[in-house]
């Protein structure tokens, strides 16, 4: 196992050595400080990236972020690249929650405008936005309304009232992904989203309502229509339900075809098929859709929004300037160009709890920032800060164009069970001026602070590599959990 412990090589960059007689195609590159490591030594963090460097088809490295920690096959914080024609692609190198994402909407209210109302505030954003693990959304699809969702993404949403056009001019491939198709998702999927639509979920997903603390590009700041002092709105959720179904229905299909195309891999949860082939092209079109299910869900979530908003400062939603900054994706995997031993190849980019972070003058990169570059948001633990970025070209040649997604657990939910009380995380909050809301004593201890690794670490990594860097800080004053 010695071939499996890291070699520092450069600035906050290891490397483990290809092994052929491990299995290893390509060699392991982490990303990280000293005490990032060290915690990502001490679960399966490491051996499972290693695992993923023997999949057939994979391409220059497997990439380990600053966030990285044990997830289902792949690690979570994790970034790999296929070879488009020849390569595989894997429904657990994407996850079980398929676009779980971050938007940020902006206001132009300050601190102080917020704080007199703000119990009234985060309890009309409880009432009006459902939470928990099997909630329902505020609507009911037909099979052919939810078709519709699944083929539009966003704009189904903005059609339907939930937004402005100019929302999706600011979401990741405006919220929507071509070649999504519904015929490849099964009944139990659909049976699972359909009432979950316009829902925020459970676990790590929130809606926190911030005040910006630190700025620091001023420059890239004012693009974003950020300020200091300045309140603002972080929302964090995914596919729900939908998505899961999809990653459990693919996976067992991909365990299935392992043999048909004489596939060995050393943990089946890493269970894939060639890009190319007809399960490959069936699970591309089903995650598809699982996108465009996301994108719509934080667009009625957003919208919800507003209407608090609205209704707590009774003022309109444009009087008080509620534009959405940017929405990001991660847990994706997408046909991108990269190079590759100097030359460009098309390659399956699976981004496992990792964040797009394209540079300024990238055609993926929407309108508005293409000159600056993307924003990206890494949301920390309830009470601790969220971090905006912007996408730098060293991600390109480091990372796949990746940066971290969050701050990474370091505790599991028993244990925060077993160490925490709700009253203990409560008030360790509320001494930090955050008022909280969650719909059960699990939602709040589950993802008490203490159980997350430090978002500035993350971030300072992400910072000093040049792969994404520090544009603002956020700090919560209200919280909304499942």
């Amino acid at each position: 196992m010695s071939s499996l412990i890291p070699k520092k090589i450069g600035n906050m960059t290891y490397k483990i050595e290809k092994d052929e007689a491990l299995g290893m195609k390509v060699p392991i590159i982490i990303y990280a400080d000293d005490q990032l490591l060290e915690k990502m030594m001490n679960d399966r963090t490491i051996k499972q990236a290693v695992n993923v460097s023997t999949i057939p088809g994979i391409l220059k490295n497997v990439v380990v972020l600053p966030d990285g920690h044990e997830g289902y096959g792949f690690p979570v914080g994790g970034v790999a690249a296929m070879d488009a024609e020849e390569g595989m692609i894997s429904p657990g190198g994407v996850g079980y929650d398929i676009n779980c994402g971050v938007r940020l909407l902006r206001t132009n209210l300050k601190e102080q405008d917020v704080r007199p109302k703000l119990k009234e505030l985060v309890n009309d954003l409880f009432n009006s936005i459902p939470s928990g693990v099997g909630s329902k959304g505020a609507i009911r699809l037909s099979n052919s309304q939810l078709d519709e969702v699944l083929v539009k993404g966003v704009q189904w949403a903005v059609d339907n009232g939930y937004g402005t056009k100019d929302d999706a001019e600011v979401c990741e491939e405006n919220g929507h992904m071509d070649k999504a198709d519904p015929n490849k998702v099964s009944d139990r999927a659909r049976k699972r989203g359909a009432p979950q639509l316009g829902s925020l979920g459970s676990g790590n997903h929130f809606l926190e309502i911030q005040k910006v603390a630190e700025i620091h590009d001023e420059e890239a700041a004012k693009r974003m229509g950020i300020e200091q002092g300045q309140v603002t709105i972080l929302t964090h959720c995914g596919s729900r339900g939908f998505g899961h179904q999809i990653c459990s229905d693919y996976l067992r299909i991909s365990e299935q075809a392992l043999k048909k195309y004489n596939i060995s891999l050393p943990d089946r949860e890493l269970a894939c098929v060639p890009n190319s082939s007809e399960e490959g092209e069936s699970y591309r079109k089903a995650m598809f859709t699982a996108l465009n299910f996301a994108w719509s869900n934080r667009q009625m979530i957003t919208h919800w929004t507003r209407k608090s908003f609205e209704r707590v400062f009774k003022q309109s939603e444009a009087d008080l300037e509620m534009n959405l900054v940017y929405d990001v994706s991660h847990n994706i995997a997408k046909v991108e160009n990269h190079t590759i031993d100097g030359k460009q190849k098309s390659v399956v980019v699976h981004r496992k709890g990792a964040t797009r972070a394209f540079p300024a003058n990238k055609e993926e990169v929407p309108k508005k920032y293409r000159d600056l570059g993307q924003p990206v948001f890494i949301p920390g633990s309830m009470g601790t800060g969220s971090w905006i970025l912007l996408g730098q070209p060293n991600s390109m040649n480091l990372t796949f164009g990746s940066t971290a997604h969050g701050a990474g657990r370091t505790m599991s939910r028993t244990k925060a069970r077993q160490n925490y009380t709700e009253s203990q995380v409560k008030k360790f909050l509320s001494d930090k001026g955050i008022e909280v809301k969650a719909l059960t004593r699990d939602g709040i201890v589950e993802e008490t602070p203490q159980a997350y690794k430090d978002v500035d670490l993350i971030v300072n990594v992400s910072h000093d590599l040049g792969i994404a860097t520090k544009v603002a800080k956020l700090v919560p004053i209200g919280v909304i959990k499942g």
